[in-house]
């Protein structure tokens, strides 16, 4: 027994060493020291953002620490070698051993922004209407997941299409390792069905991107120099209440070194539609750091987006037969209604242990 507990133990150990629990400790003790200050609140925005960053650090590193000294104790009976404690010691072996497995499932998320909430940008690709539809049923199946899993879903920004759909929808989806569970749907969609809006009714092929982003609010994660970027103001559009249109409140912020440019007009003021842009960029540019594998924001290229438009990632096929595949990893089901209804979590895991085992 006393073998057995050593090598969970020596497990744990190692999945802690991989994971970098003892630098989130010591990221928590740091952001605990600031909220001592005495004009902690004084910036009510960065106080949030340090305390929001606890909770996740603190969830993070709870579990692994409880789950490392519940070790400690065992082994510590262990070597009693008393024959009264077996029947206790297995049980406990298997609680820890369950614990264990449940808990390693965050090895698959060891990327820097892995442990971070997610910014999702879907665009209506080429095909017209159905492609506008077939964005809105991709922004649909990604609701009805994070309604699943109970995450918190809130709107950026969305560009309703002419006649149906949406050219595009931005929205933010928060819970723990949200980024690291979606980052695999970023890319280039496909889906082949009989077209709903032409009189022949014949078969179309529509496409859509998917852009998934860590939510990057903190601006010491991507400092960003001032003198790279152009801020424009404009009068909000679309709908919005009476007060839409009477103060240029939507803000548009271009990136130069990259050409990268957000605009955001959803919320009131011109001072909230900045941050949310800046908020934005950020995420923006953080994934295009870890895609081009770049330490500095001056090195980054624009974004390919030829490339980026070839990089199907996965088909939906409603028609002559029934079939959703990934081509990154070949999973695939006959059954793409309970996909388009949020059933993402058998793709997603393989995406995580195929890059897993990379």
């Amino acid at each position: 027994m006393e073998k057995q507990v050593k090598e969970l133990a020596d497990e744990v150990a190692l999945a802690m060493k991989r994971l970098d629990v003892d630098a989130a400790g010591k990221e928590l003790a740091g952001l605990r020291e600031q909220a001592k200050a005495a004009d902690f609140w004084s910036d009510n925005q960065a106080a949030q953002a340090n305390m929001k960053q606890q909770s996740k650090l603190e969830s993070k590193i709870q579990p692994w620490q409880e789950l490392h000294k519940e070790l400690e104790e065992t082994a510590e009976l262990a070597a009693m070698d008393d024959t009264k404690l077996e029947k206790e010691l297995k049980q406990k072996l298997i609680k820890l051993q369950k614990d264990y497995s449940q808990l390693k499932e965050q090895l698959k998320f060891n990327g820097p922004y892995d442990d971070h909430d997610a910014i999702v940008s879907i665009h209506a690709g080429a095909g017209g209407t159905d492609a506008q539809d077939w964005a809105q049923m991709l922004l649909r199946m990604y609701v009805r997941f994070a309604e699943a899993h109970k995450l918190k879903i809130k709107m950026i920004d969305e560009s309703a299409g002419e006649e149906a759909g949406i050219k595009s929808a931005t929205f933010e989806l928060s819970g723990d390792f949200i980024y690291g569970q979606l980052k695999g749907e970023h890319g280039v969609h496909r889906l082949v069905r009989l077209s709903p809006f032409n009189a022949d009714h014949l078969r179309q092929t529509s496409f859509a991107k998917v852009e998934v982003m860590p939510l990057v609010e903190r601006p010491d994660e991507v400092e960003l120099d001032d003198k790279d970027l152009k801020i424009d103001v404009y009068r909000s559009g679309g709908h919005g209440g009476q007060s839409v249109n009477t103060t240029d409140s939507a803000v548009r912020i271009t990136h130069i070194p990259t050409g990268i440019t957000v605009a955001i007009q959803n919320e009131r003021s011109q001072l909230q539609n900045k941050e949310t842009a800046m908020t934005v960029l950020r995420s923006r540019l953080a994934q295009l750091q870890l895609e081009q594998h770049r330490d500095h924001l001056s090195e980054l290229k624009g974004p390919n987006q030829s490339a980026e438009w070839g990089n199907q990632i996965r088909s939906y096929v409603l028609h002559p037969y029934k079939q959703v595949k990934d081509l990154r990893t070949n999973h695939e089901t006959s059954d793409p209604d309970k996909v388009l209804d949020g059933g993402l979590d058998p793709f997603i895991n393989a995406y995580l242990d195929k890059t897993l085992n990379e």
